[in-house]
């Protein structure tokens, strides 16, 4: 499930960003987000992206291009919309789109930023995926929300530093 950190990623980003603005808006704010985003961390092989869209009938504008460019809809997150990139059944890229008005206080942001300068937290979180991993293999929990709790911990403490409340980060 998890392969080590690999240096290509951040070109692996900026060619799906690409491919984004290429069928999208050529002038969306596109960010990489997720562990891939994070050097040295163990990740799934499967680059998150955050778009920046103006607001919902933004995206819906564009989401025909983008399906017809491969990417299709689908998450059970409930936020925001998400769009999949898949090849030959593999799953390469996660798109997340939000609207200007959220974008700074989007958490998979503040949990980037903060993991990329909080050492301790970046591997106590890395070690909260593996244990996640083995909940899940047990089937006392799916992945994503055996980790939550340390990510609402990390989240917390990041949007606490920018004068954020608390927010629940789980959206499944």
């Amino acid at each position: 499930m998890f392969v080590g950190y690999d240096p290509t990623w951040p070109e692996q980003f900026e060619r799906i960003a690409r491919q984004i603005r290429a069928l999208g808006d050529a002038d969306w704010t596109i960010e990489h987000i997720g562990s891939t985003a994070i050097p040295g961390m163990r990740a799934k092989p499967i680059i998150d992206v955050a778009v920046r869209i103006r607001d919902l009938d933004d995206f819906e504008i564009h989401s025909q291009a983008l399906h017809a460019g491969g990417w299709r809809r689908g998450s059970a997150v409930r936020s925001h919309p998400v769009m999949i990139l898949e090849a030959d059944g593999i799953r390469s890229a996660i798109a997340h789109f939000f609207v200007e008005g959220e974008w700074d206080a989007v958490h998979q942001r503040l949990l980037r930023d903060w993991l990329r300068s909080h050492p301790d937290d970046a591997d106590r979180y890395s070690h909260a995926k593996c244990d996640a991993v083995a909940a899940a293999a047990r089937g006392a929990s799916t992945y994503n929300a055996a980790k939550t709790p340390v990510i609402q911990e990390i989240v917390d403490r990041a949007r606490a530093a920018r004068g954020l409340p608390s927010v629940p980060v789980y959206d499944k």
